[in-house]
């Protein structure tokens, strides 16, 4: 059995924040679709400010894009845990994803269109 997933490059320009800190800004992501379920946009890790990601012990096997590693984001005023995370060797055919960081939406983590 496989997956129908879907990559596609963004038109428009994407920002993550957390704690209403922005921690990334970027016209390069990828919307991965996946079945049925809700689109995912994928940041570039070098337009994320990696210094509020702490990698997180969790760790998630996916059969049709491999493993992912989970990074929790620290902000001044809270630790949210597991809410980013990226397949560092995904399986064949999601290359493009490689490098690349997706969040958990939530009431204090945000993934806006500008």
């Amino acid at each position: 059995m496989t997956a129908n997933i879907k990559i596609h490059a963004n038109a428009g320009t994407y920002v993550v924040r957390a704690g209403g800190a922005v921690l990334g800004e970027s016209s390069n992501t990828l919307e991965l679709v996946e079945g049925d379920h809700a689109p995912v946009v994928y940041f570039p890790r070098e337009d994320i400010a990696m210094a509020f990601l702490d990698t997180s012990n969790q760790r998630t096997t996916c059969p049709f894009k491999g493993e992912a590693q989970y990074y929790n984001i620290v902000t001044k005023s809270t630790t949210i845990e597991n809410a980013a995370w990226s397949y560092e060797d995904p399986a064949s055919g999601l290359e493009q994803i490689k490098g690349f960081l997706a969040f958990h939406a939530s009431p204090q983590l945000a993934i806006e269109e500008l």
